[in-house]
């Protein structure tokens, strides 16, 4: 904990146990308190302002510039309140429980179906051992996993049938769960006023819509659609120096899980223009032309981010463009 009086001296400078944190905070005259927006930070933000507390959340990379030297907890501190004052730096929106409480559904949904694709990476393994292919798709992984034991065994040892036996009762369970949580997700996203307009652009499935909306809370924090896009890393690096301008890769920062969702829907409207051309409107088929795959496709997830900042801070509907 460093405290600091207006007039820049430094009134306390020590270590408080997180049991005494609340009491040490309703003893103190209402005041700016800032913190790295890292675990649990929310949490303690909302209690903070509970007792009338001005709570400014930072990300930790912004406060890292400040720290002065070494790496201990009375230097973070000091950094931290160093970083506070800034007049140009960028804090963090508190989230409320609400918004955490779906982002919890989010992530829990996210490592089912990264547990699913390592079983399904296992369940291939043992086949292709023997001699066994699957064809490619999760489907047909699925598919063999709920008829395994009702055929004929597979000609390979009894001890690796049964091993077989256990990741494929596995993926059945992963595959009930991933279906549970995705119906949970669609259920609540069309209760959302804000999701529900976002699900009009193509591209947007509810579960896209409804992490968008929780984890960008109000839209209004950003200035323009490009913050956003760049909130989310998807605006190009940029290496300018000398009055030349340089442009590399997307910066990839933000929350992973976000910036994939659009992403993954723009992949799908992509694929959907390629095979059929004229149902596809005149930018995205000229993009498509003029760009790689890839490309193109973070380039329309780009877009899409600036048009979600437009209908979320407008509260208007989305019009298809006219071609």
């Amino acid at each position: 904990m460093h405290c600091v009086s207006a007039t820049g001296r430094r009134i306390i400078n020590k270590k408080i146990k997180r049991a005494k944190l609340p009491a040490f905070f309703e003893t103190l005259p209402r005041c700016v308190v800032g913190m790295e927006a890292c675990g649990s930070a929310h949490h303690w933000a909302r209690e903070l302002r509970k007792l009338g507390h001005d709570v400014r959340l930072m990300p930790a990379a912004y406060v890292k510039p400040y720290v002065k030297r070494g790496k201990t907890d009375a230097v973070d501190a000091e950094a931290i309140y160093e970083a506070v004052r800034r007049p140009t730096m960028r804090f963090v929106e508190i989230k409320s429980e609400d918004q955490q409480a779906v982002l919890a559904i989010h992530r829990a949904r996210d490592l089912v179906v990264r547990q699913r694709t390592q079983v399904v990476n296992m369940i291939r393994s043992i086949l292709r051992e023997f001699g066994h292919i699957l064809p490619t798709g999760i489907e047909a992984v699925s598919k063999f996993a709920r008829e395994h034991g009702a055929e004929a065994q597979l000609e390979m040892p009894e001890i690796a049938d049964g091993i077989l036996g256990v990741m494929c009762h596995q993926l059945s369970g992963l595959d009930a769960r991933v279906d549970g949580l995705t119906k949970l997700i669609e259920q609540h996203a069309w209760l959302d006023a804000d999701a529900r307009r976002l699900m009009r652009m193509p591209g947007i499935v509810p579960i896209t819509a409804w992490a968008v909306v929780a984890t960008i809370g109000d839209a209004k924090q950003f200035e323009t659609g490009r913050d956003l896009a760049a909130w989310l890393g998807l605006t190009p690096l940029n290496k300018s120096s000398g009055g030349r301008e340089r442009l590399g890769r997307i910066t990839e920062k933000g929350d992973r899980y976000i910036r994939k969702l659009p992403i993954i829907g723009m992949t799908s409207r992509a694929l959907m223009a390629k095979n059929s051309p004229e149902k596809a409107d005149t930018w995205t088929a000229k993009l498509l032309d003029e760009k790689t795959f890839r490309l193109a496709t973070v380039a329309m997830a780009n877009k899409s981010a600036r048009i979600i900042w437009a209908l979320l801070t407008k509260q208007e509907e989305y019009r298809q463009p006219i071609t």
